[in-house]
């Protein structure tokens, strides 16, 4: 018998429900008005009464209303068909809506019944399997998409019968299983999972041992993200995060790409899907969002469905993480998941932590980025969940809350920096102040030393080490003028000029610059610190600079150029012909 209960209070989307039997933490359940039912989830409970938050518009809402509780928590739907889809935090279909926006108490199908998939066996009569192994395959695309036992599943199981390969729509049994008791379970091709619950399915979670690469310079060279790893750009608006995250989604070395736009605002929302179709992905020459999912929520949209968002976005993840696929979770953005939290834990009035957010603001965000993550499957295979998020702090501060607990939580830390913005120097990214600490795993430096060069990591911290000094050296010519300081500071700055002219900037709109495979970055870092290396005597600080610039403008035409082509041998030859008149 399910619990019920009767509405005693309402602030905004918060209702207070007062119970007549057990309900837990996270539980849903679905409040009538009228002839309408809205969803809403249990966030907290006391004595008879239980605090709901709405994922609708409580409009016409009142006391006296009543409620039903659902004994399940908030589920994603899980099974072919989630690749190319466009859906809500509550995994609402969006393609599929009868008007622009979903109407209060609509909620779609997220999943196709009717669509008929080509359906290979992998598993065989008399198999002993657990949750999250293989059982059969579906073509998802171009992908393999695995179809797994249920995650919810318990013990070992024996696999009874399988479905002989051919065309299936997803609520076909597939497979017959039976349980220690002898009793038979029917599966079919999808399965459902809460959200709010990380899925198992795996053997052991080692750290990461090899970077994921991007084609973006300022992270695959400097500051380099682990597969598997996380990171956040943090940046004030019109800095460039969500330019830089599509570049890191059609670049990266991923094999599915999740997209989770929460709470963003929604001319924002309008270019993810118009361009995200249009975009072709260079890895297959198909078009990205044949591997892509989005999750949209707006900023008109109630906190509810935004908080749900991340968390349905990263579900996806780990159910193709379970596969056996490279799966990249880009947030857009983090903090208006936070505000949302903020704004729940006001309305209950409990104990604010700094800026009103809540005071278990770090433990939710590090609790939500350690679901991120490699995995050794349960066959051996591995898998991975690679998660940036982007944060924007009011006014570009990086002292706020939501940016300083998510340095306790992300491994890699992108400081989007107004001040390169305005120069028009994209990506925007402040060399000094991020940073990777996968650059201290022994596992990533002995992959780096092997998948690039010996040393690597050495040659990058002395390319770091020219900017500092750069930088040093600029803020004394502009405190003592250029004729105030000695030579050495016009040439360290103008060193520290040429790594961020050819290494840290890049076009993203340029065919050839807006991807840099490692071969040709480790071919340009080892040029511009050999140019760096080297001694140089001028008359004065014009000199310096022309001479400088000159060097710059042939390299950065190579760097647009095609690497190894005839075109790029041309400006080598100019550039050697340059270095070698130079002082």
């Amino acid at each position: 018998m399910k619990t019920t209960g009767k509405v005693t209070g309402i602030v905004s989307n918060l209702v207070t429900v007062e119970v007549n039997g057990p309900v837990s933490q996270n539980e849903l359940c679905y409040i009538t008005v009228g002839d309408t039912k809205l969803m809403a989830e249990v966030i907290k409970v006391n004595g008879k009464n239980a605090a709901v938050q709405v994922f609708e518009s409580t409009r016409g809402l009142k006391n006296g209303n009543d409620v039903e509780f659902e004994e399940k928590m908030l589920e994603a739907t899980l099974g072919p068909g989630l690749l190319s889809s466009s859906y809500d935090g509550l995994q609402n279909d969006l393609t599929t809506m009868t008007g622009v926006f979903l109407k209060r108490g609509e909620y779609t199908d997220p999943l196709n019944h009717e669509k008929l998939w080509d359906f290979t066996p992998i598993a065989k009569p008399g198999d002993k399997v657990i949750a999250a192994d293989w059982l059969g395959e579906v073509k998802e695309g171009w992908l393999p998409h695995k179809i797994m036992v249920p995650f919810s599943f318990n013990g070992e199981y024996t696999v009874k019968s399988v479905a002989e390969a051919g065309q299936y729509n997803i609520d076909k049994t597939i497979a017959v299983l039976t349980d220690a008791s002898g009793e038979e379970i029917e599966v079919n091709m999808y399965q459902k999972w809460p959200v709010k619950v990380a899925i198992k399915g795996y053997k052991e979670k080692p750290r990461p041992s090899r970077i994921m690469e991007t084609g973006v310079r300022v992270i695959d060279t400097l500051n380099p993200i682990a597969e598997g790893g996380t990171g956040f750009i943090p940046g004030p608006f019109g800095c460039g995060k969500t330019v830089l995250q599509h570049a890191i989604a059609k670049q990266g070395d991923a094999e599915v790409i999740v997209m989770a736009a929460c709470g963003e605002r929604a001319n924002e929302v309008v270019e993810i899907f118009t361009e995200f179709p249009e975009l072709i992905d260079p890895h297959t020459g198909r078009h990205l969002m044949e591997r892509t999912t989005i999750i949209c929520n707006t900023s008109n949209m109630p906190v509810a469905a935004r908080e749900a968002s991340v968390y349905t976005a990263m579900t996806i993840c780990e159910y193709y993480r379970a596969m056996g696929l490279k799966v990249l979770l880009l947030a857009d953005s983090t903090s208006r998941w936070a505000q949302a939290l903020r704004e729940m834990s006001n309305r209950m009035e409990e104990l604010p932590g700094a800026d009103a957010f809540p005071v278990d603001l770090s433990a939710i965000i590090s609790a939500f980025y350690a679901r991120a993550g490699m995995v050794v499957l349960n066959n051996g295979q591995t898998g991975s969940v690679t998660f940036i998020g982007t944060v924007s702090p009011a006014g570009g501060n990086l002292k706020e809350p939501v940016t300083e607990s998510t340095k306790k939580a992300a491994r890699c830390f992108y400081a989007l920096e107004q001040n390169r913005a305005d120069q028009k120097r994209y990506p925007a990214v402040n060399p000094i102040d991020s940073y990777s600490k996968y650059l201290e795993y022994p596992e990533i430096r002995e992959h780096l030393a092997e998948k690039v060069r010996p040393g690597w990591v050495e040659m990058v911290e002395k390319a770091k080490n020219i900017i500092r000094k750069g930088k040093d050296a600029n803020d004394q010519i502009n405190i003592l003028g250029d004729d105030g300081v000695p030579m050495s500071y016009h040439e360290l700055f103008w060193k520290s000029e040429l790594v961020d002219f050819v290494i840290l900037q890049q076009d993203a709109f340029d065919a050839i610059d807006s991807v840099t495979p490692m071969e040709r970055q480790q071919y340009m870092l080892e040029l511009v610190i050999d140019i760096c290396d080297k001694e140089f005597t001028f008359e004065d600080y014009e000199q310096c600079r022309n001479y400088f610039k000159e060097i710059i403008n042939t390299l950065r035409q190579m760097n647009y150029s095609e690497f190894k082509s005839e075109k790029f041998e041309n400006y080598r030859q100019q550039l050697n012909t340059l270095l070698s008149n130079g002082n």
